[in-house]
């Protein structure tokens, strides 16, 4: 018996940055976009290599980048290396979406989440997993304004 099965639609990820000169965290979700998930940093320096090398395991539907913004809503000192990182991300990648979220107070909310968490102390101090969560947290943000 020979089955032939139409591909509906591509399961593709989404993708989040919480761009810092020192680390990115770095976010995806699950091919079906239901839930956001940490899933590591990388130095910048590092970030497109490890890019490549996410997807020829994994495909992408949308980055989505935080973009650090005053309380007055204009762009934060910091801004201006997610501007260049924003820059060089569709450069290298032309085929992906990239959209900009509001990234105010996503490093306090994910600090007081690791505090609200039980996690030993020396855990709750590892600027890595702050990014991490910010970064889910930026991409949760997202997922929530488009009706996932």
């Amino acid at each position: 018996m020979n089955c032939t099965f139409v591909k509906i639609f591509e399961l593709m990820r989404l993708m989040a940055f919480d761009y810092g000169t020192k680390r990115i965290g770095i976010a995806v979700t699950d091919p079906l976009q239901i839930i956001a998930t940490a899933l590591t940093t990388v130095h910048p320096d590092d970030i497109f290599k490890y890019l490549k090398d996410y997807l020829q395991q994994e495909q992408i539907e949308t980055f989505v980048v935080g973009r650090p913004l005053q309380m007055d809503g204009t762009d934060s000192e910091s801004a201006q290396h997610v501007v260049g990182f924003l820059r060089k991300l569709k450069k290298e990648f032309p085929t992906i979406n990239v959209v900009e979220v509001d990234e105010r107070f996503t490093s306090k909310m994910a600090s007081s989440a690791i505090a609200q968490s039980g996690m030993k102390k020396n855990k709750k101090q590892n600027k890595g997993l702050v990014d991490t969560i910010s970064a889910t947290i930026i991409l949760q943000t997202y997922m929530d304004t488009k009706g996932f």
